[in-house]
């Protein structure tokens, strides 16, 4: 059977503890996502990250490194969650996985976060470990995800790397998109 790891960003401090607020598993197209990929036969899961409005690498490792990876297995991740997934695989050179989707990645290019997540040199052979890598950008997204992007362009080297951009899905949450839906990223991940 199939498998598929969905991560989600990093929100703010007051957004995560507003109690009328979905967690950040179940926001945006992320629970579509997984509906969507179980109903096509691949046991989808959506990652709770602790303590996500101030991101620690260790912290979001260990409740990665629950699931089981497979040759097989997708990985998605957004904005925050898209760049664990560059350093995890950058970090852990001997894993294959299926297909890794990258939305809206962040690196904190210019610094930001001050705990030392992304502390690492991405692996210029990372896409040649993955069946397909695939980065969705939308040119109306922040300059820090498009500086992500061109890092991510001018770094990876080899293996099947495909860009899919956008002009309207800006960061590509609901507030952005106007819709739970991503059927772009389904398409991607299944064809």
């Amino acid at each position: 059977m199939k498998t598929a790891i969905i991560l989600h960003g990093m929100p703010s401090k007051k957004e995560y503890f507003n109690s009328k607020s979905q967690a950040q598993s179940s926001k945006h197209w992320l629970p579509w996502l997984q509906r969507q990929l179980i109903l096509k036969g691949a046991l989808a899961q959506t990652v709770e990250l602790p303590e996500p409005y101030k991101p620690v690498y260790k912290k979001w490792r260990s409740a990665f490194e629950q699931f089981i990876l497979r040759k097989d297995t997708m990985l998605i991740g957004h904005s925050c969650g898209a760049g664990f997934l560059v350093r995890w695989l950058s970090e852990n050179k001997k894993i294959k996985v299926g297909k890794v989707a990258l939305v809206a990645p962040w690196l904190d290019p210019d610094h930001w976060l001050k705990t030392g997540f992304f502390n690492f040199t991405i692996d210029p052979n990372l896409a040649k470990r993955t069946h397909e890598l695939i980065i969705f950008v939308s040119k109306d997204d922040n300059c820090e995800m498009l500086k992500s992007v061109k890092m991510l362009k001018e770094t990876l080297k080899g293996g099947n790397i495909t860009v899919k951009e956008f002009t309207d899905k800006g960061h590509f949450t609901f507030g952005d998109m106007k819709t739970e839906k991503f059927p772009e990223l389904l398409k991607a991940l299944i064809s």
